[in-house]
């Protein structure tokens, strides 16, 4: 198979290899689409917001499919744990791995919800209401300060804004049980950047420079309730469905890649996961705020640790380097020649060029080898791992990411079944049309999701 990319008026001819894939069609998909967007409304997983991940449709369906037996599932990018959550609901093991610590958090929490006491989370609720009734007709000055390490170009809260937020985080202190304190400590971080002067444009930026007002007042109070209530309400929920609650479950805040320091060698039935995507959306600083409010970090230099151990690195922690190449090499494919042709691109640009582009290609394939390795490690004989990955394009090059996943999980010696696509089109986030960092991609490159079904022999 061919594919032509058009860079600067010139034709290049990269060859890929043959892939067997599976197209998405409304009749008779091998899985359904598993964009996280529909977990913004699903009981329990609706508690935090997501920029990436799939939906718990999905993860269901391929549990449904691929364990007929009470079995052990591992999510080794856990994010906020819709495999895990689906895992347990069905009545499996779930063991997760996730190296940034507010998810991380957020997936412990919803895997220990299943063990809160209800009625004392909604005594709870009510104490904090009127907790802060009381605190805001007096002119009272809250003991909590805002965490001091954190810095932003504009004031994160306004003044009024941080008032309300500081009381609230003076009643949380308050709650002895350290379940419930983590639910309150997770409503906050899940609604905090609502009321705050920044928002998401997919990344986290100033609301004025995406066109928005800044916030000068808000219910933070009113907004936390309602989240804590809708918590509330899935906890029962939750608990009616897990009436078992002598399931094994584990979240591990550490990168994957320790993954001999906490498995044993094939003790997983199936892996249902999603890395990371050659994207560079920055993960660690887009939820600095809740790093930096929940106490996970002080300063730069404790998301530092983040930014080199993520998967696949970040553009920006490799574009300085001067060669940074494969670590395996992987016959029958064009990865050699895609690198080569991107780092060629742009050269005068220097770090903006695409030789930090090739670098921070070259850093993600080779966590893929890592990421398939340690796949190997955990499965049992004949057990699945289902890879959810999307294509990419750097510098106007589609990277067709799935493909080289596959073919380097078959080199490390696991069997790929079947690349499935459910998800024939998805929108890019801003590195695909960026003119600054890369040339900016033609109308017919198109971006997908795939899911990479591997079984270990």
């Amino acid at each position: 198979m061919q594919q032509i990319v058009d860079y600067q008026g010139k034709e290049v001819q990269l060859q890929l290899f043959p892939v067997e894939t599976k197209k998405s069609s409304k009749e008779g998909a091998s899985f359904s689409d598993p964009a996280f967007a529909s977990n913004k409304t699903t009981p329990v997983h609706r508690w935090v917001p997501w920029i990436a991940g799939f939906s718990s449709d999905f993860v269901r369906q391929a549990l449904e499919k691929h364990l007929d037996h009470k079995g052990t599932v591992l999510d080794p990018f856990a994010g906020v744990g819709t495999t895990l959550i689906e895992s347990i609901r069905l009545g499996h093991n779930a063991i997760g791995f996730e190296i940034n610590p507010y998810a991380a958090l957020a997936c412990h929490i919803k895997l220990n919800a299943r063990l809160i006491d209800a009625a004392l989370l909604k005594t709870e609720i009510s104490k904090c209401s009127e907790f802060y009734r009381e605190k805001t007709i007096v002119d009272y000055v809250p003991r909590s300060l805002p965490p001091e390490g954190f810095h932003t170009r504009d004031d994160f809260y306004s003044p009024k804004v941080l008032h309300k937020v500081l009381i609230i985080q003076d009643f949380i202190s308050t709650i002895d049980d350290n379940n419930i304190q983590d639910l309150f400590r997770l409503a906050f971080a899940a609604t905090m950047v609502r009321y705050s002067n920044y928002s998401y444009e997919p990344s986290l930026t100033r609301r004025v420079s995406s066109g928005k007002s800044e916030i000068l007042d808000f219910p933070v109070c009113e907004t936390i309730l309602c989240k804590l209530a809708e918590i509330a309400e899935d906890v029962t929920w939750l608990q009616s469905q897990i009436p078992n609650q002598t399931l094994c479950t584990s979240v591990t805040n550490d990168s994957f890649f320790n993954y001999k320091q906490y498995l044993a060698p094939q003790s997983v039935d199936l892996i249902v996961t999603s890395p990371p995507y050659l994207n560079n959306y920055h993960y660690n600083r887009n939820t600095r705020p809740q790093m930096y409010w929940l106490g996970y970090a002080a300063t730069p230099k404790d998301l530092k640790s983040l930014e080199t151990a993520n998967f696949g690195k970040y553009w920006q922690t490799v574009r300085e380097q001067e060669y940074l190449g494969l670590d395996f090499s992987l016959p029958n494919t064009d990865i050699d020649n895609t690198l080569k042709l991107l780092r060629s691109i742009n050269q005068e640009k220097k770090i903006y060029g695409g030789n930090g582009w090739a670098n921070y290609a070259a850093s993600y394939f080779n966590d893929c080898r890592k990421l398939a390795l340690g796949i190997c490690y955990c499965l049992k004989p004949g057990g699945t791992a289902l890879i959810v990955i999307g294509n990419s394009i750097l510098q106007g090059i589609t990277i067709p990411t799935d493909q080289y996943f596959a073919k380097i999980a078959e080199a490390e010696g696991l069997e790929l079944v079947e690349i499935h696509v459910p998800r024939a089109t998805r929108v890019g986030n801003s590195i695909i049309q960026s003119s600054v960092r890369a040339v900016k991609a033609e109308k017919s490159h198109k971006l997908y999701e795939a899911v990479v079904e591997l079984r270990k022999r």
